[in-house]
């Protein structure tokens, strides 16, 4: 309802509407819900309709078509409810059952879900391997010359030099051949006593023994006159021999003793006893045993100009590529300066490199420099010649010479050492017998 401006109040249109709408719709469910020998019906003239207008006949609020169709024009000005009214096949009305509009389209995607808590840390790792170990750092710088000291007294003598190894015995010589019996008669000579095995080899000459101390500082004169210079330091005492040199090589077999002389034929006699045999002739003496010698042995070798171009550097190996004399696989190479070494045992290590620095070289076995064969030379140009004694704990043991890691100089292998010809390098290796 609406009020006018005169204070009077009437009915609006969409309420007309809506309150013949409402009886309208009651009539039709009553004459639906009711239908018996008393219902009403409205019969409309041909080609005609039933309309329902509100009270100024302005507006039509249900319109029956007269072939079926109903149509309610203000339906769609009326209020919304929750309850939506369906028919059935007969066109009978009623609350629908349920009503679902068409799948809408899928929604947008949501935004990402904020990042989770960071979960517990895991476990500590197990602790890596060892490195390995670092290259020696070099020398330090020589300090600065200390100020000259009063002359002291005469040194102490230097300690002799170790004392070489001694070289191994040749193998024992063969054993005289037996002399012949000797026929019925005088008793055969003596065989003549086994010829004396040959001598080894001589043993590289030891080195050099190290200089004595320097003798201790002489006492501070008294204040005055200048005391005189005191007497110069005796020399220390030079080095012992090196060892006796390897063992030479078996010795000969001693030489068959000769046969007895035939005793003289005797006078035929007469039938009778068989004469009684000869003695037999003596045993030759034993010829003396020879000295032990090597069960193995081989020659590597570089010549220069050609090889070892290049300077070898600290904790590098000096190449012996070319293979000299040698008696099996007992000692082989597995490189240009790696030397297999089959069996263990007890090898006598030779070698002769010219180089052109200061500096020093030593055997290396199975990667492990021993420092017990360091040899080397302060100034000049020449051999650095070493010697020793290797033992092996491990079969197919590896061994090499090596310019020592940490020493501040590459070294030059020389070229043409004192002439116009190819100056040699040699590793010499064999493994003594027992």
């Amino acid at each position: 309802m609406t009020r006018s401006s005169s204070g009077s109040t009437q009915a609006s249109p969409l309420a007309n509407s809506r309150s013949a709408l409402f009886s309208a719709m009651f009539l039709i469910l009553g004459m639906s819900a009711t239908a018996n020998a008393a219902d009403i019906e409205v019969t409309t003239p041909p080609a005609g309709n039933f309309v329902i207008r509100n009270s100024a006949n302005t507006t039509t609020l249900l319109r029956v078509d007269g072939t079926g169709p109903v149509t309610m024009p203000n339906l769609v000005l009326a209020p919304t409810y929750p309850t939506g009214v369906c028919f059935d096949a007969n066109g009978a009305l009623g609350r629908c059952a349920s009503i679902a509009g068409p799948t809408g389209p899928t929604g947008a995607a949501g935004s990402t879900g904020p990042t989770g808590a960071a979960g517990p840390a895991g476990a500590t790792g197990a602790a890596g391997n060892v490195g390995p170990t670092g290259a020696t750092g070099s020398a330090g710088a020589n300090g600065t010359t200390g100020a000259t000291g009063a002359n002291g007294v005469a040194g102490v003598t230097g300690a002799n030099g170790a004392t070489g190894s001694s070289g191994v015995t040749g193998a024992t010589g063969l054993s005289g051949a037996t002399g012949a019996t000797g026929l019925g008669g005088a008793t055969g000579a003596t065989g003549l006593v086994g010829a004396t095995g040959a001598t080894g080899l001589g043993g590289a000459t030891g080195a050099t023994g190290l200089g004595g101390a320097t003798g201790a500082t002489g006492a501070t004169g008294l204040s005055g006159a200048t005391g005189a210079n005191g007497a110069t330091g005796l020399a220390g005492a030079t080095g012992a021999t090196g060892p006796t040199g390897a063992a030479g090589s078996i010795g000969a077999s001693g030489a068959t003793g000769a046969t007895g002389l035939s005793g003289a034929t005797g006078a035929t006699g007469l039938s009778g006893a068989t004469g009684a045999t000869g003695l037999s002739g003596a045993t030759g003496a034993t010829g003396s045993a020879g000295m032990a010698g090597a069960s193995a042995f081989a020659d590597f070798f570089a010549l220069m100009p050609g090889d070892n171009a290049a300077t070898v550097a600290p904790g590098a190996d000096v190449d012996f590529p070319q293979d000299g004399p040698n008696s099996g696989v007992a000692i082989s190479r597995i490189s240009v300066d790696g030397f297999n070494l089959t069996t263990i045992g007890t090898y006598l290590v030779m070698f002769q490199v010219s180089v052109s620095e200061a500096g020093q070289l030593m055997v290396t076995l199975n990667g492990t420099e021993l420092p017990f064969t360091v040899v080397g030379r302060a100034t000049g140009t020449s051999l650095i010649v070493g010697t020793a004694l290797v033992q092996t704990t491990t079969s197919n043991s590896v061994l090499s010479i090596r310019n020592p890691a940490g020493n501040p100089t590459a070294l030059t292998i020389t070229p043409l050492a004192g002439g116009t010809r190819p100056s040699s390098a040699h590793l010499v290796i064999m493994r003594l017998t027992p």
